[in-house]
């Protein structure tokens, strides 16, 4: 989507430009800070549709929803931060479309803000299970937002029986803190192993078996044909016959880019809304970071859902709009917390990558990931020094020799240094 650089969007804008950025989550955060930092002085304002200000999403499954961490905990900013750095924060406020010609944003309420350039940062939503499956019984939830794990917490604390449908990131973690509540857990994945979407099958295998060890129950290969009760869910029947009770189901099924509202104003949108390498939409003045925006990068499309993903393409954006035209170069990292392992990702993975599994003097392990030879990824599991240093061995472009790495002997330390 290449853009006229004597067009009007290519201006740097001024002390009497204005900038909305809609969606106050990380990636929207992210860009007003990054803005700021980098020298706009204009009138900068961000709207968010939940009523709380801007707050850390991956605890919300971990730390949050096991009461190890306070609400006021998860905020981003103080709340004098905004004020401070002259951004308005509009929350509880939808917008309901965008006029292109006008360059304004229309709100729900009636009110609009109109705009020089505009950042879109709406991130993602939970993918909702059919109708025909959950057949409008309550007691059945998606997470996604604080509210969400508001209204998990007390389902948790009653015990009970817990249904995880999906058995990606999400819903192993709360699969893993329902557990450790003392709650029995069933898992329905219609993959064949956890994880089959976004990690290695030694990845997967070395999670999976820690959740039975603890006492999780997985139905893999399986899919849920119907959810069972009257008004509240009391159980599933699967694809095989096989029935579940449940009190309480999770539906971590996957995320869906919140695109609507692009669509809506004619934006092209292809697995989120589609940007070149700088961050920018195929309207000169409308940018997109974080969950929402596909990036347009040599090897192809690129949409991530993580929090690096959101902080780094917002300082991208932000920087972009300021005049710095810098491509993105993604760094990809990843963190998931279940019962007591911390599995930490660096780099993007493929199905066909050659794995090198390296085994610690202590019970954590690392897998590193090759591709036609070269070192593209790598898992640590209770692994944070060989996670460390293979992230900075990715960020250096850097490839070290299968067979050392695979040395328990070999200090990874001696390795990073002479690469």
């Amino acid at each position: 989507m290449p853009h006229d650089v004597d067009h009007p969007a290519t201006a740097i804008p001024g002390n009497e430009s204005s900038i909305v950025i809609v969606g106050a989550g990380q990636a929207g955060l992210s860009t007003a800070e990054k803005l700021r930092a980098n020298g706009f002085v204009g009138s900068l304002t961000l709207i968010g549709d939940e009523a709380d200000a801007p707050y850390q999403r991956p605890p919300l499954s971990k730390a949050y929803l096991l009461g190890e961490l306070e609400r006021g905990r998860l905020k981003l900013k103080a709340e004098d931060w905004y004020a401070k750095n002259r951004i308005a924060l509009r929350l509880g406020t939808r917008v309901a479309s965008i006029d292109r010609g006008r360059r304004r944003v229309c709100l729900a309420d009636g009110g609009m803000f109109a705009y020089d350039r505009l950042v879109l940062a709406t991130g993602s939503t939970a993918r909702k299970l059919p109708q025909a499956i959950s057949r409008g019984l309550t007691g059945i939830l998606t997470i996604r937002t604080l509210a969400d794990i508001d209204t998990l917490r007390p389902a948790l604390k009653r015990r009970g029986k817990l249904l995880v449908i999906g058995g990606g990131y999400i819903g192993l973690e709360i699969a893993a803190v329902a557990r450790g509540l003392g709650m029995t857990v069933d898992v329905v994945e219609a993959a064949d192993r956890p994880l089959a979407r976004v990690a290695s099958a030694e990845t997967a295998r070395a999670v999976e078996d820690l959740h039975r060890s603890r006492g999780v129950t997985f139905h893999l290969g399986k899919a849920v044909d119907e959810l069972l009760g009257t008004d509240h869910v009391a159980g599933a029947k699967l694809d095989d016959g096989t029935i579940i009770a449940a009190d309480v189901v999770v539906a971590g099924i996957g995320g869906m880019p919140q695109t609507a509202l692009a669509a809506e104003a004619g934006l092209v949108v292809d697995n989120g809304m589609a940007v070149d390498a700088y961050g920018r939409t195929d309207d000169p003045f409308i940018w997109a970071a974080g969950d929402c925006a596909n990036f347009s990068l040599p090897g192809g499309g690129l949409r991530m859902e993580s929090v690096g993903n959101a902080i780094d393409s917002a300082d991208l954006v932000a920087r972009n709009i300021m005049g710095a035209r810098e491509p993105y170069k993604p760094k990809p990292w990843f963190w998931s917390d279940q019962f007591d392992l911390k599995l930490q990702i660096a780099g993007l993975s493929r199905p066909g990558d050659t794995v090198v599994v390296r085994h610690g003097a202590g019970p954590g392990r690392s897998h590193w990931y090759y591709r036609q030879g070269q070192f593209v990824a790598v898992d640590g599991l209770n692994a944070p020094r060989d996670y460390l240093i293979g992230k900075r061995l990715l960020a250096a472009s850097a490839s070290p020799d299968p067979a050392q790495v695979a040395d328990p002997v070999l200090a990874l330390e001696a390795l990073a240094s002479s690469k």
